[in-house]
């Protein structure tokens, strides 16, 4: 099987497999107990991962908690903001393309009583900042918005976000975990407050991931989520994952290490993929921006044709019909109703993400699988 759905999650490494097998062989210890030396031991692997994210993002070591995995992340920013500020503040302001782990949270919120403003996007998924400008006012705790979206790779300008929400003295958050790793990000230049990053979107281990705070975790009113030991500045309770810890430093090295290269080699995949299929199917076409999109994604919609049906179709692929958290749901993508697709257009849409393991004779023969799986379906003409 050629695999292409690394959106929904990436093949871990073999470097990050190697750099983690002694975290379960050897220096196994529980990083709190640093009263002997095992412990100090993976105490020590688990700041030198701290460094090693942090560099990749721009951040301080110090100004990273260690989670399991984005959803969390994105959780404690939101739930953990609202149920500590006392500014008085109640609106909170995201996007109606944004990850289930962010929607969720704010639909809860909205649940509790707080104002939870969704913008609109446009055609190709961007923000419409005129309607951000309008819906983020004095009384706006948070805006939450996600660096590139899972489903159709739409980079969003996070920066001039954080612009405008700094402007009404409110915090912004960035869902990342589709960007780090993919293309360059500096919660510096980006100017957020709070950014969720997820080790398994970018060939590290799955279960691991890290809640950025400037400042550090003191420095806002955020709420923990999980009471226990206080590991993680009495933000994150829970024993560290020291081996995923390890693997997530790893991944973020070696990314920051081939990322430029990495990106090209994968959009001119991507692009190949795409010209192949789109130039002899008629009526096809592709979702979200042809620039400023992730380098590996690929949305592409075929009028008529049953997206199941598609994959179905397609045994010798892994690919997708959108976000792994809401495949199989009986409901269409809301990224592609948000967008403005029909219905039924959304039900003909696949997502393909290209990335690190794949070649160009990969890709061919994906178009190729493809093509003559549409040809068994479709009424649309291949050529």
């Amino acid at each position: 099987m050629l695999y292409l759905d690394n959106h929904a999650t990436t093949p871990c490494d073999p470097a990050v497999v190697q750099t983690m097998l002694p975290y379960f062989e050897q220096s196994y210890a529980n990083p709190s107990s640093t009263a002997h030396g095992a412990g100090r031991e993976a105490a020590e692997a688990v700041d030198r991962a701290r460094e090693q994210i942090a560099t990749l993002v721009g951040a301080q070591a110090g100004e990273l908690i260690f989670t399991s995995g984005a959803t969390e992340s994105n959780n404690i920013a939101i739930l953990g903001l609202a149920k500590g500020s006392e500014s008085g503040r109640r609106r909170i302001v995201t996007t109606a393309i944004e990850h289930k782990a962010v929607l969720g949270p704010c639909k809860e919120l909205s649940r509790q009583g707080m104002d939870v403003v969704v913008l609109p996007v446009d055609e190709e998924g961007q923000i419409d900042l005129d309607a951000a400008e309008d819906a983020i006012n004095e009384n706006t705790l948070l805006v939450s918005v996600q660096a590139a979206n899972n489903e159709i790779g739409t980079i969003q300008p996070v920066a001039e976000m954080a612009r405008l929400t700094h402007d009404k003295g409110a915090l912004i958050h960035c869902d990342a975990a589709q960007a780090v790793g993919k293309v360059p990000v500096d919660v510096n230049e980006w100017d957020v407050d709070l950014m969720s990053v997820s080790a398994h979107k970018f060939y590290g281990p799955k279960g691991v991931g890290a809640l950025y705070i400037r400042g550090g975790p003191y420095s806002m009113p955020l709420k923990p989520l999980v009471i226990g030991g206080g590991q993680e500045r009495q933000l994150r309770a829970g024993t560290l994952n020291v081996p995923g810890i390890v693997g997530f430093g790893e991944a973020c090295e070696l990314c920051r290490r081939w990322l430029p290269d990495e990106a090209r080699r994968i959009s001119m995949l991507r692009d190949r993929l795409e010209n192949e299929i789109l130039a002899r199917v008629e009526g096809a076409w592709r979702n979200g921006p042809l620039e400023g999109r992730l380098p590996g994604n690929s949305s592409l919609t075929f009028p008529e044709i049953d997206a199941d049906a598609l994959i179905i179709n397609t045994p010798d692929l892994a690919i997708s019909t959108g976000s792994a958290c809401t495949s199989g749901a009986p409901e269409p993508s809301h990224v592609l109703l948000a967008i403005g697709l029909r219905r039924e257009d959304a039900g003909s849409t696949i997502r393909i993400g290209v990335g690190r393991f794949n070649n160009e004779e990969e890709v061919s023969l994906a178009a190729d699988s493809i093509l003559k799986a549409l040809g068994r379906l479709s009424r649309l003409r291949v050529g």
